[in-house]
């Protein structure tokens, strides 16, 4: 029984850690350009097939089968890509919205959500079907009765490793001083020499690169990848973003793990909970956001009228 309850605890924390890595994009943009970016998980989701063109790519070149170094090359020409990708698609359409009310936005970033999507299945071979998408990692430890699989250690440790990495970037370098200047107020970062521009662009890099991460563990941990994934694994992190506080990356680790709680609580203990897991979640969402409308950790904004 112990090793069975630790082996949910461990499927929740990789969970967890997954939903994270979506729900702090959400959170840094919102509280850098105060822009809900909702096509944030479709534009995460471009990171597997990316993936998966170049494995394609190397194994009819270089390498004759997926070894150990073509996925690797895959994952991180992934990850690049897609983090140019938003930079691309913020100068392209979402800093056009950054003046206008947040309604304008919202709607832009849905419209632009389901462009992504139909752009993947149109271009990409035979786009509409499911694809298969490798492991990342095989195999697992035995620990008594316990076993570990290899993948959620490696999801939560590199996702341990990225939240870290994303407050040091934030808390202790000049450009986390820059973002954060831009945040609080851009137009006295524009007195102080910050070209705000810039500092949205290395934003939605960040944001993005970190959710392709989130994305790619999702279609191993799933896989396979569909083309409209990235509407389900978006709704997931903005609910996380959502229950945590947008704009908190500490409320955005807080919102994954409950959702992940609820998600893995619902699958043991519910008959067929796999088909009933999201409505549970939304059921979560709504009770926050009657409860507490800012978030458990997020604050709440007094505009004069």
């Amino acid at each position: 029984m112990d090793a069975l309850i630790a082996q949910h605890v461990l499927n929740w924390l990789a969970l967890g850690s997954i939903y994270t890595l979506l729900a702090l994009g959400f959170s840094l943009l919102f509280g850098v350009l105060n822009v809900i970016h909702f096509s944030h998980g479709d534009v995460s989701m471009v990171a597997p097939f990316v993936a998966l063109a170049v494995i394609q790519a190397l194994t009819a070149g270089l390498f004759s089968h997926i070894g150990l170094w073509a996925l690797l090359l895959a994952l991180l020409a992934a990850v690049l890509v897609t983090g140019v990708w938003g930079v691309l698609l913020d100068w392209l359409v979402i800093r056009r919205f950054r003046t206008a009310p947040a309604m304008m936005a919202l709607v832009a970033t849905v419209a632009l959500g389901t462009v992504v999507r139909e752009l993947i299945r149109t271009f990409y071979p035979q786009g509409s079907n499911p694809k298969p998408f490798p492991s990342i990692i095989s195999g697992s430890f035995s620990w008594g009765d316990l076993v570990v699989p290899k993948f959620s250690l490696l999801v939560i440790g590199v996702s341990a490793f990225m939240v870290v990495a994303l407050f040091l970037l934030m808390g202790r370098t000049p450009i986390g001083m820059r973002i954060r200047a831009v945040a609080e107020d851009r137009d006295m970062a524009r007195l102080m020499a910050i070209n705000p521009n810039r500092i949205f662009a290395v934003t939605f890099f960040v944001a993005t690169a970190v959710g392709a991460i989130g994305a790619l563990f999702f279609a191993s941990h799933a896989g396979v990848v569909r083309f409209d994934f990235g509407v389900q694994l978006g709704l997931i992190g903005f609910s996380a973003a959502v229950i945590g506080g947008l704009g908190s990356m500490q409320g955005a680790i807080l919102g994954s793990l409950l959702i992940a709680g609820i998600d893995t609580l619902v699958q043991v203990s519910v008959p067929d909970g796999a088909s009933y897991r999201l409505v549970f979640i939304f059921i979560l969402v709504i009770a926050v956001l009657v409860l507490k409308p800012a978030g458990a950790l997020g604050k709440p904004v007094f505009e004069k009228v």
